[in-house]
């Protein structure tokens, strides 16, 4: 018979196969204990006591269906089939040695009773032992699968290990672990290797994935594991996060690609709740660009809070649509798992569709729901295509900044903030100067001393976001490359979603108004290293010079529109710390409020011409840092619809420097 005839065959049959093969162990040990209790092969005594052989099977059958010894399927039993078997065996011997004494003939050869539990524990238990060894062997055999070595020894790595064992994709070859103390000794059946054994175990058990069991891990610590583990021709895949596990939202067989915050090694720290829950526990509150990559993030952080109500504001539908129904679902969760004080059931969840260019919706939204707190994520951020669309991205970035915030000064909002970027500190592209400008706004509005606490929150990159270079990398290296860098000494500062979002919530809760707050991004990343990187844990080379037979090509395609090699977060050298240790709050000049209200009505009548030489002039006026790339005036006059390059004209827009004949000196 076929082994896969053998495990098709039907429940019933193959129980009726493990009673026949109890039923014959059950007539050894009743022989097998007088045998070893009298030391005979066929003591004397056996004609006597012939009837104890079926009294035994009508007994002990019975007894261990009675306890469940034949519903397990064999090949996925664990330590649980043990207890089971003893449980059997007890209840049964017990049985035979109460019908024993009924019948008059007392308890003689007392050590029978003992002998015979501990042979019928030793035949059954080893049967069923060997039986599910022998399938789980065949069945590997049967079914090809992919040889994976686990990195990690402990806890975590166990579990994975009984997990595999019954994948039909993977089966585990051996372990690798730091401490030396378990080098050489043996987990589940798999030896213990030493990091350092790596590139022979690949290759001696042909493995092509090695697994990260190590949830619990530091990211700086698993980001030198990573750098350990670089160049090794095997791809590198992780455990789900402890949290992960321990909230039930993966199990331990789900792995996941290494995450670019393992690769960089920036360990986050663990939030102020006090500062988490000022702006937001039991408040009204108001996320614009709500199915946005920093919106949604935010969204999902301040539900956890347990605001009052929760207002998401976007203008796409499908955006909208997705963000709530996430949150939605995270609201049931919540409840199901037992709801805290403030208890989620009572969060109002509220999708509105809107555009933050529409001041009377904002403030008819912010005064019907009466938001407490706003923040502001709606912007278009993506560099290349803003520097082409620059007309778009000042009616979003500048008008829709300001419209939220004197919607929010005349609703009565306690705390208005605005998500900034890095890219806002001397910009070379529309979208910085852009941002840049919608912080002025706020930085004005808050000089003319309005109840509403305006403040704004400058980061940079954050990892995964729509438009960064990290799911690009990730699509690239999937379609078997090259991976395209446009600088080999571009960097830029990388930060976390979550941890991002969790910041941004905190420093509202430290403004004061006119706020500039600036996130530790840590150290600088090149990107042409994270390329390199997320390359070698894919299991692939890279193909260059030194190693020209490599898997993968970094090309370098040039800086794009408006991009620099570095970004900063502070404009001017005067920074100070806050209650929190990531947040620092800048100190910087910005225009009177007068100043920049006359440079916004140039600008908005500029960009209803479509004059967009007239609108980078006026942002080069508003933002003094901002310095524009040389060269890009074709093809904006292209795009106005002029045959040939002009002189730049703003005849149209009476224009003035916003601080000629200013009565008041820039702000500091």
């Amino acid at each position: 018979m076929k082994f896969e005839s053998l495990l098709n065959l039907p429940t019933t049959v193959r129980r009726a196969l493990l009673i026949v093969g109890d039923l014959l162990i059950v007539l050894i040990a009743v022989w097998a204990s007088f045998a070893l209790r009298l030391s005979e092969w066929w003591p004397e005594i056996m004609p006597d006591v012939v009837w104890l052989f079926p009294l035994a099977v009508v007994i002990l059958i019975p007894t261990f269906a009675a306890v469940g010894l034949y519903r397990p399927i064999l090949r996925y039993a664990d330590e649980s089939l043990l207890y089971t078997i003893v449980l059997g065996a007890s209840a049964g011997v017990l049985l035979m040695m109460a019908v024993w004494v009924l019948l008059g003939d007392g308890l003689w050869l007392r050590s029978f009773w003992p002998l015979c539990w501990l042979v019928l524990v030793a035949l059954i238990g080893g049967s069923r032992l060997l039986l599910r060894r022998w399938l789980r062997r065949r069945f590997r055999l049967s079914t090809p699968r992919t040889p994976v070595i686990i990195y990690g020894a402990g806890e975590a790595g166990a579990q994975l290990v009984n997990a595999l064992r019954y994948s039909t994709e993977f089966t585990p070859a051996v372990f690798v672990d730091d401490n030396p103390r378990l080098w050489g000794s043996v987990v589940l059946g798999l030896k213990v290797r030493a990091p350092s054994k790596l590139p022979r175990l690949i290759a001696h058990h042909e493995a092509k994935l090695i697994l990260l069991a190590l949830p619990a891990v530091s990211h700086r610590r698993r980001r030198d594991i990573l750098e350990g583990l670089a160049g090794l021709p095997a791809r590198v895949m992780a455990l789900p996060s402890l949290a992960e596990l321990t909230s039930g939202a993966r199990r331990i067989d789900e792995f996941r690609e290494i995450d670019v915050a393992d690769i960089l090694g920036r360990d986050s720290v663990q939030p102020n709740e006090t500062l988490l829950r000022a702006r937001v526990s039991d408040k009204a509150v108001m996320v614009t660009g709500a199915g946005g990559s920093i919106g949604a993030e935010l969204c999902r952080q301040i539900l956890t809070l347990r605001p009052r109500r929760l207002v998401l504001f976007e203008r796409s539908e499908y955006a909208l649509y997705a963000i709530e129904q996430e949150l939605r679902a995270m609201l049931a969760n919540m409840t199901q798992v037992g709801a805290p004080p403030m208890g989620a059931e009572g969060v109002e969840l509220l999708p509105l569709l809107g555009s933050v260019g529409h001041r009377r919706r904002l403030q008819a939204a912010m005064e019907r729901f009466q938001i407490e707190t706003v923040y502001h994520a709606a912007a278009y951020k993506h560099v290349p295509i803003v520097e082409r669309n620059p007309i778009e991205g000042v009616q979003n970035n500048v008008f829709g900044t300001w419209r939220a915030a004197e919607a929010a000064i005349a609703a009565g909002v306690e705390t208005f903030v605005l998500v900034s970027t890095d890219k806002a500190v001397r910009p070379t592209n529309v979208m910085g100067a852009t941002k840049r400008l919608a912080e002025l706004i706020l930085q004005g509005l808050a000089d003319e001393e309005v109840a509403t606490r305006l403040c704004m929150v400058r980061f940079g990159n954050v990892l995964d976001s729509s438009g960064s270079v990290v799911p690009l990398f990730r699509e690239q290296i999937r379609r078997g490359g090259p991976v395209t860098v446009t600088h080999p000494d571009m960097e830029r500062y990388f930060m976390t979603i979550p941890e991002a979002a969790q910041l941004v919530i905190q420093a509202s809760a430290l403004a004061q108004g006119g706020d500039v707050f600036l996130l530790d991004m840590g150290e600088p990343v090149r990107i042409c290293d994270l390329a390199r990187r997320m390359i070698q844990v894919s299991g692939l080379t890279v193909r260059e010079e030194a190693n020209p037979d490599g898997d993968l090509e970094i090309q370098f395609t040039g800086l794009r529109s408006g991009e620099k090699l570095r970004e900063e977060l502070l404009i001017g050298a005067d920074d100070a710390p806050t209650a929190h240790p990531m947040i620092r709050r800048a100190r910087e000049r910005f225009l009177p409020w007068p100043v920049v209200r006359d440079g916004l009505e140039r600008l908005n009548a500029a960009s209803r011409d479509f004059d967009y030489l007239a609108v980078r002039a006026l942002l080069g006026e508003l933002v003094a840092e901002y310095r524009p790339e040389n060269g890009i005036e074709d093809w904006l006059w292209r795009a106005s619809g002029s045959r040939e390059p002009a002189e730049p004209s703003i005849s149209r827009v009476p224009w003035r420097s916003p601080l000629a004949g200013s009565a008041k000196s820039p702000r500091f």
